[in-house]
Parts: structure tokens; sequence; C-alpha cells
């Protein structure tokens, strides 16, 4: 081996906390709002593990399960309708940022760590957003989530259309 699990264990550590070099390679233009690849937002939270806020394939973004973790402080609100309300907020602001919208989603996948308990609060929160615009959605109950929330969603949304002038060429 070249290197001790205690190095190994740094770069993962590094990877989960978004300081490794691949992340600030991949979050300083791979991908972005316009092309096809991996975008990281600028006022989304911090990932939690080595992946992007988002991927553009196409005209469709599909973004990683985002938590109620606020982008700023890591704060995470109290109860199921706060962090409902953070969570959809934190969506929202990578779609603003990849160009988006929530207006623009098409389907959402919640997971709950307390279904029965937090789901006729969390689905009237979700319905002050997401009412009118009505995408599929599917609800699950998990045991845990990776970190100590109550609630994490992954969306799939469409994108703005890419011009061609936008588009990368090809080598």
């Amino acid at each position: 081996m070249n290197g001790s699990s205690d190095d190994a264990a740094e770069a993962s550590r590094d990877d989960a906390e978004g300081t490794s070099p691949n992340n600030a390679i991949e979050a300083s233009g791979s991908g972005g709002a316009s092309g096809d690849g991996p975008f990281f937002a600028p006022r989304g939270p911090r990932p939690v593990g080595p992946y992007p806020h988002a991927r553009r394939f196409g005209n469709l973004l599909f973004l990683s399960g985002i938590g109620p973790r606020h982008a700023r402080t890591d704060a995470i609100g109290e109860g199921i309708e706060a962090q409902t309300r953070d969570c959809i907020e934190n969506i929202k602001a990578i779609l603003e940022d990849a160009g988006s919208s929530l207006d623009r989603v098409i389907d959402v996948t919640v997971f709950l760590t307390d279904l029965p308990r937090d789901f006729a609060a969390y689905n009237r929160v979700y319905g002050d957003y997401f009412g009118a615009i009505r995408p599929t959605r599917t609800t699950v109950g998990v045991v845990s989530l990776p970190t100590a929330i109550s609630i994490e969603m992954k969306v799939i949304a469409e994108a703005p259309a890419v011009s061609r002038s936008e588009t990368p060429s090809s080598p």
C-alpha cells in the first residue's frame, strides 16, 4: 500500500467535507447551469459526502437528496414543519442557481424518519409549496438518514434549454 489507513480516512473526510481537490475542480465549473454534468449550487447546503447538489442531463436536473441544514450555518430547524420548509427552501435555492425553479419540478421523493408522527404536518407544508405545481411524489418512511435530520427530498426538475452556443464543444 502507498498510504496509511489514516491517510485514507483523512481523504475520505475531505471528500465528505467538500474540501478535496476533486470537489474544488468540480465546483469550479464542471457541468454548471448550462451544460451536462455535476452542479454545485453557491447557495446550497454543503453536501455531507462526495457528491454534487445536482447533475444535469439534457433538459433535466437530478438533485441529490437535500436535507434541511441551513446553507451558511449548518443549523437544523426543530420539528418537521421547520425542517420541511428549510428542505424545500434549499431545493429552491439549488434549482434557481441552476437556472430552474420550483414550478419546474416534475417528481419528488421524500424520506421521513418517523412517517406516522410526521406525515400530516409535512404534507401541509409540502402542499403550501407544491399544491399548485402538482409534481408526482413518493413518500417513504426510513429508519434513519445520514445526519440527525427528519426529512430529505430528492427532486427531478426541468432545466432551461441549452443553446448550441452554450453547449461544450467536443474535443
